[in-house]
């Protein structure tokens, strides 16, 4: 079992791998030091001494600035180092030449629809495009239940508090997001719910939807109806029926689309969970398949590692696009850009954002950077197989939402914390350490604290890749089983 890492060779820190006391001595690349302090676990010391105004290297680049003279074999934390980032910045394409070697198709068991669409899933969604039948939506989920049976898995509601009330890209960006939900592959059928009079009412989402058939989606307006449950329930009973032929069959995994999200982070998260989640999308995407990264604010600080990437100059100017009109964001609104890492963030042992996001983008491996999507945007529209780039915030719903819109059929979530929330698809919890998979086994699915006892990242990359083809293929993870589906869209604008 390892009790400390040091990451890069040119680091300046290392990481305790489990809680460190006092007077420990390390040994670290032949040499010897002695800590000065208790060092708790996923948290950083000092290998050498750190003048005030330096530069403090993790990952094989800068996390912060010695905010005072750091010994070495110190803790390094909030307390003495600080952030080095500025706001907008200019940036220029220096292409680094990524390339995957293919890798062996596997088949998953998923669902081939009409269109010719993959799903993971074979459920009924139910659509409210307003907050006002909410209540209306869930009670029809409760009674619809009756429905499940063969092969409908689920029938689920996801209401919302949004759909009037609203102007321009604020009002743009929750129509677009309900009309990818419709479109999702992992329903099989959709009833969408109208109350009649919003302002995005069915006819306006039904010009964001597009072509649909009318056999897989329904609508109805609650204001046009004398029982809109009854009708609702009537319409549901025939929609399993058509959901009910569909059947699971073998279908290559370069049709999988993943979505890749971290939350609660901590100090392992960039050595355990993260880098694990890495190696798995660079294997997805040499068997031909798609991967997205989002959170857009935890990638402030490592922008120029996904620039860089990038496969060519169009897209390199996108990625700037996406950073900077995040940053444009926080200051339109008056806030500070760098306001991050949070308080569970810092317990857990992470000190800035560099050092936040530097873990953060280890979730997107070694590949080329093929596509970039706007909010709502679906990969199957505008990026390209491989890896994907999506502008969202960090919000772990909104993100995870943003995720399964944008075409995600599972998304990965990798923690130190832990979190019990779901999104519309399933979400897979990752632990970052053994501990929190020993205490909350009731929320996480895979364990990559098993690195700090010996397991390679090798070898975890392989196990995870294994345990996503089963959940594609049908096993439920932690959240559907508890009965978990949550959905949260994007707020930026006034309300009326």
């Amino acid at each position: 079992m390892q009790d400390y890492i040091k990451i890069h060779p040119q680091d300046c820190v290392a990481v305790a791998l489990k809680p460190l006391p006092s007077n420990t001595v390390v040994s670290i690349e032949g040499e010897e030091l002695l800590l000065t302090e208790d060092i708790p676990q996923g948290h950083k010391f000092a290998l050498k001494d750190i003048a005030a105004g330096e530069s403090i290297l993790k990952y094989g680049s800068p996390i912060g600035i010695a905010k005072e003279n750091i010994k070495q074999g110190s803790w390094v934390h909030t307390h003495n180092i600080k952030t080095g980032l500025g706001d907008l910045l200019t940036y220029s394409y220096k292409k680094r030449d990524t390339c995957l070697k293919p890798t062996e198709d596997v088949t998953f068991w998923g669902y081939r629809r009409e269109d010719g669409s993959v799903g993971v899933r074979n459920e009924i969604w139910i659509i409210p495009t307003v907050g006002c039948v909410n209540n209306v939506a869930s009670s029809i989920e409760k009674q619809a239940r009756k429905f499940v049976s063969g092969t409908v898995e689920e029938i689920v509601a996801f209401p919302h508090p949004y759909g009037c009330s609203q102007m321009g890209e604020d009002q743009e960006n929750t129509r677009r997001i309900l009309a990818d939900l419709v479109k999702h592959p992992n329903a099989g059928g959709v009833l969408v719910l109208g109350l009649g009079c919003e302002n995005s009412n069915i006819d306006k989402l039904k010009k964001y939807i597009g072509t649909y058939d009318a056999n897989r989606v329904r609508f109805l307006v609650a204001q046009e109806c004398e029982d809109e449950i009854a009708e609702a329930l009537a319409i549901l009973e025939d929609l399993s029926r058509y959901v009910g032929r569909f059947h699971r069959e073998p279908i290559s995994c370069s049709e999988l689309v993943i979505g890749m999200k971290c939350g609660g982070s901590d100090g392992l998260s960039g050595i355990t969970a993260n880098p694990t989640v890495g190696g798995f999308s660079d294997l997805l995407i040499s068997k031909g398949g798609t991967t997205i990264l989002t959170e857009v604010p935890e990638m402030f600080g490592a922008e120029t590692l996904l620039m860089n990437r990038c496969e060519n100059e169009e897209l390199f100017h996108e990625t700037v696009d996406l950073i900077n009109n995040f940053k444009n964001y926080f200051t339109s609104h008056n806030q500070t850009i760098y306001e991050n890492p949070s308080p569970g963030n810092k317990k857990g042992g992470i000190s800035t954002l560099e050092d936040k996001s530097l873990g953060c983008t280890q979730k997107s491996g070694s590949a080329p950077v093929r596509g970039v999507l706007k909010y709502g945007e679906r990969v199957c529209e505008k990026g390209q197989k491989g890896l994907n780039l999506l502008s969202a915030p960090g919000n772990d719903l909104v993100a995870s939402t943003a995720l399964a819109a944008s075409g995600a059929h599972i998304v990965l979530f990798t923690t130190g914390r832990g979190t019990p929330f779901a999104s519309p698809v399933p979400t897979i919890k990752i632990s970052t350490n053994s501990a929190l998979n020993d205490k909350k086994f009731n929320w996480i699915d895979f364990n990559c604290g098993t690195v700090v006892d010996g397991t390679s990242l090798e070898d975890l990359k392989q196990y995870l890749f294994d345990f996503v083809i089963s959940v594609a293929s049908g096993k439920k993870v932690k959240a559907e089983n508890a009965g978990f589906h949550d959905m949260a869209i994007f707020k930026q604008g006034v309300t009326l």
